[in-house]
């Protein structure tokens, strides 16, 4: 559990839904909190660091900017660990968990096309030596993932 003070929550709360559509996002979001640009971006930077925020940036609606997909792989329990690293460190990967399951590693893959999306699925494969399901999206589902810092 990483600590927060105030003024993180008020960062984390008031730009998870909002984040500025601005030539300079992170001055804008400092304007609105009494900062300085280089204040947010240090502190946005601290946050990742330690933890408490996996990445910044806007969320695009499926597939119109680029193709994705969800991916799942069958991992020996040794190597979920070390699979899983060199899976979330790829920069097509958006974010890789574990589950409960048979198929316990799964991922988004983003990229330009459908070509690149491919070609990032088999790199995981000729790099694990582990085949990957690919489960591309049939259905869209908007789900919210913010959430309130604050429980008062």
């Amino acid at each position: 559990m990483v600590p927060l003070d105030e003024t993180d929550r008020r960062l984390l709360d008031g730009f998870q839904r909002d984040l500025p559509l601005a030539p300079q996002p992170y001055a804008a979001m400092a304007a609105a909190l009494g900062l300085t640009e280089a204040e947010v971006i240090a502190r946005l930077a601290s946050l990742q660091e330690a933890g408490a925020v996996s990445r910044v940036g806007a969320v695009v609606r499926p597939n119109t900017a680029g193709r994705s997909t969800l991916a799942a792989m069958a991992v020996p329990e040794a190597r979920l660990e070390e699979v899983g690293g060199l899976i979330a460190a790829l920069p097509e990967v958006n974010h890789c968990y574990e589950r409960e399951h048979r198929l316990n590693l799964w991922f988004v893959v983003t990229a330009g096309d459908a070509a690149g999306v491919a070609a990032a699925l088999a790199r995981v494969e000729a790099t694990t030596g582990l085949p990957v399901l690919d489960l591309p999206l049939e259905a869209e589902y908007r789900i919210d993932l913010g959430f309130p810092l604050r429980w008062t």
